[in-house]
């Protein structure tokens, strides 16, 4: 039974990671989710100290704060003439060595485990359940992920219309009264929560990995918005599939054999898709010459 858990909360962080990587390829604002996976360790720390307790809701809840300030930080840079990389790398080293301070500051005495909270293991999630009025409901995982998931699938639905042209020319979409910056900080929150949710239960690794490659891989085979989410969602979920049977037969790294097949099918994109594939590329040119 633990495979098929472990198999599903990969296909839901790969689900749910790969809708708003779409949105982040096309803004080229793809590491954000690196960023924001390193960034939250004050607010973790933060959270304990105020709360007194390792309760992983409650650090997950300082977490998503500390998330969604580096966004609006990393874009307050961007808005005062500081390049997107460079201010995501200032962003996120320095809020990580502040938490890092903190750390050898207020919990020398305690056993903070920041290795669980920040690099979570997917092979352990199933055994932390969720359990109401002494029946269990499956690992918290499923539950958070899941509702995640419906959280972006909702919000990204009804505001379908306004992400795309948002994300393809802001411009235009100010132009026709569309407010920008909201909707560039209601998606920015949702990569937040999802980040946030997804890596205390399955890892950073496999968090910053589904964010970015099957969108990347989508991105080559379609020009339409739409079947590009459609294509990462597929992706990410073969890619958790095969990548957890991959690590069972060879006893490796889930979370890494995961990210390793999703690298895989982006190769094979990177020359095949008669889109944008470099071997199809060559033989078009080839055609004009002849």
């Amino acid at each position: 039974m633990n495979h098929i858990w472990i198999m599903l909360i990969g296909a839901l962080v790969a689900s749910s990671c790969s809708l708003v990587g779409c949105f982040l390829v096309l803004r080229k604002m793809s590491m954000i989710g690196d960023a924001i996976s390193h960034a939250i360790l004050p607010g973790i720390v933060i959270a304990f100290l105020l709360s007194g307790t390792r309760d992983s809701f409650v650090m997950m809840i300082g977490a998503a704060v500390i998330g969604i300030i580096t966004v609006f930080l990393i874009q307050m840079f961007q808005n005062n003439g500081v390049q997107s990389d460079a201010s995501i790398g200032v962003v996120f080293t320095a809020l990580f060595a502040g938490g890092v301070v903190l750390v050898s500051l207020f919990t020398r005495q305690v056993d903070l485990d920041l290795d669980c909270v920040l690099y979570g293991e997917i092979a352990y999630a199933p055994w932390d359940t969720f359990i109401i009025n002494g029946m269990e409901l499956g690992p918290k995982a499923v539950w958070i992920v899941g509702s995640i998931l419906l959280l972006n699938i909702l919000v990204i639905g009804l505001f379908y219309k306004q992400f795309k042209l948002c994300s393809f020319d802001p411009a235009m979409a100010a132009a026709l009264g569309i407010p920008v910056v909201f909707f560039h900080y209601l998606l920015m929150s949702l990569v937040s929560l999802t980040t946030v949710s997804s890596f205390e239960s399955v890892g950073a690794i496999l968090v910053v990995g589904m964010i970015i490659v099957p969108a990347a891989t989508a991105y080559l085979l379609t020009d339409r918005l739409f079947i590009m989410i459609i294509y990462s969602m597929i992706a990410g979920i073969v890619s958790a599939v095969l990548g957890y049977y991959f690590a069972y037969l060879m006893d490796a790294s889930i979370a890494g054999c995961m990210i390793m097949v999703a690298g895989f099918l982006f190769f094979i994109t990177l020359f095949a898709s008669p889109k944008h594939g470099v071997l199809f590329k060559k033989w078009r040119r080839k055609k004009l010459v002849i």
